[in-house]
């Protein structure tokens, strides 16, 4: 599931948590901790990037594409019939 544009400033936040956790750990040498905090990390990240992609889907126009000529001759030759 897909999280909305409201919840990704949280989202940000945790991530710079996690990030500056991480840190910490490596300072103190607690590799058990770095592992599950790195998960963590990038599950974070893939549903920030998820939010931005969907918002820039939203975002983009949508080619509807033109008739072609023969479309267009077709439908006057039948509006005059």
């Amino acid at each position: 599931m897909i999280g909305t544009l409201e919840e990704k400033p949280r989202l940000e936040e945790i991530r710079d948590n996690l990030k500056d956790r991480i840190a910490e750990a490596e300072r103190e040498g607690w590799f058990g901790e770095i592992d599950g905090l790195s998960t963590s990390l990038a599950a974070a990240e893939d549903k920030i990037a998820q939010i931005e992609a969907q918002q820039e889907k939203k975002q983009s126009p949508v080619f509807l594409g033109l008739p072609s000529l023969s479309q267009l001759t077709a439908r006057a030759g039948e509006a005059n019939e």
